[in-house]
């Protein structure tokens, strides 16, 4: 059983396709708690170097309540399924350090998270493989987490 479960998400549909993993997980017994994390980033040239600028701490605020309700509307979402989350917002431009670090640090068993999975073929004959084409935050969660990494192909999810 994992206990504390992570589901980083980024706004994006394809990320999303964790969230029925992550209720399959729960509801059979393999978790007891879960935490969505979204990091949000703020990065306008012009505001570079004027952090304390209004201008920034507006664009600044802004994006932390986008990423607050986009979080709660999905905590909503898995409340009404019986499932109770958490929600942790961080900031920075280093999604996959910052989840990682966040997973140490919280004492998360695992990171639940969407990946575009294979893509493309190498080549002309039918037997030549697949190139992986992994989310990049993906495969720099999976290098750098030092707890278990549940890649979700979305691709796999698309095609049901």
């Amino acid at each position: 059983m994992y206990k504390k479960i992570l589901v980083p998400l980024d706004g994006s549909e394809l990320a999303e396709y964790a969230l029925p993993h992550i209720k399959k997980l729960v509801k059979s017994g393999f978790s007891g708690e879960v935490t969505l994390l979204k990091v949000f980033w703020v990065d306008y040239p012009e505001f570079r170097n004027l952090h304390g600028h209004p201008g920034y701490v507006e664009l600044r605020k802004r994006a932390e309540n986008e990423a607050r309700q986009y979080l709660s509307d999905i905590k909503d979402d898995l409340r009404a399924g019986g499932i109770q989350a958490d929600i942790a917002l961080l900031e920075g431009n280093r999604p996959a350090s910052l989840i990682s670090d966040y997973a140490q640090n919280a004492k998360i068993d695992l990171i639940l998270i969407a990946t575009r999975g294979y893509t493309g073929r190498i080549g002309i004959d039918p037997g030549s493989g697949k190139k992986m084409m992994l989310g990049s935050v993906a495969i720099k969660v999976l290098h750098e987490a030092c707890v278990p990494v549940l890649l979700i192909r979305t691709e796999s999810c698309l095609e049901r």
